[in-house]
């Protein structure tokens, strides 16, 4: 039976390779392709982008024009690694050189663009994709180990129940949860390394 997680990577997965199939088709001049790239990216952008500025309209044109130099441009795009990092990293140095212009050119006071700042967008946009290897990571090493062992340090360490919950949960005596556990852990760090 799958979890809910499982169904959100495996569908995760099928987007990215529907996103490399897309990416593909548009740098051989599918336009198309060019389209369902737009539609499947530009609402994520604009939620993102609602994040760095409260200027709706700002965010609209910046949005289009990281969509215009990709169109215009989509040589450069055969040494990107990952799609959507580019489009979230286009759009905020898009949004960042506009500020800084608007900022140039009218003297405006910068309470009045509400920018959010740049740095603190990337290092939310690094938080989460380190949160997310690493969640990767414990999944691996909890597949490593035995059922009993995996539900134990679940119930311990995750669902945070005490040691007499789990003797319940298990059907199990004290000693013997605690031997699971410490096994358990044992193994997670021979596998860690």
């Amino acid at each position: 039976m799958m979890r809910q997680n499982d169904n959100i990577t495996v569908m995760q997965k099928r987007d990215d390779q529907e996103m490399i199939t897309l990416l593909l088709a548009f740098e051989e001049g599918d336009a198309t392709a060019f389209s369902k790239l737009y539609d499947l990216n530009v609402n994520l952008l604009f939620s993102y982008g609602c994040k760095l500025t409260t200027d709706r309209e700002l965010l609209k044109d910046c949005i289009h024009d990281v969509f215009v130099k990709m169109y215009t441009k989509k040589e450069e795009l055969k040494h990107v690694e990952n799609f959507k990092s580019y489009l979230f990293i286009s759009l905020r140095n898009r949004l960042c050189d506009e500020v800084r212009k608007r900022l140039y050119v009218s003297d405006a006071k910068v309470e009045e663009l509400n920018p959010v700042s740049c740095e603190d967008v990337e290092n939310n946009y690094l938080e989460r994709e380190r949160e997310h290897v690493n969640n990767k990571l414990v999944k691996h090493l909890l597949a490593q180990l035995s059922p009993r062992q995996r539900e134990a340090l679940i119930l311990y360490y995750i669902e945070e129940r005490k040691y007499e919950d789990i003797c319940q949960i298990m059907n199990m005596n004290y000693q013997s949860v605690r031997n699971l556990m410490h096994r358990g852990l044992s193994k997670l760090k021979t596998i860690a390394g």
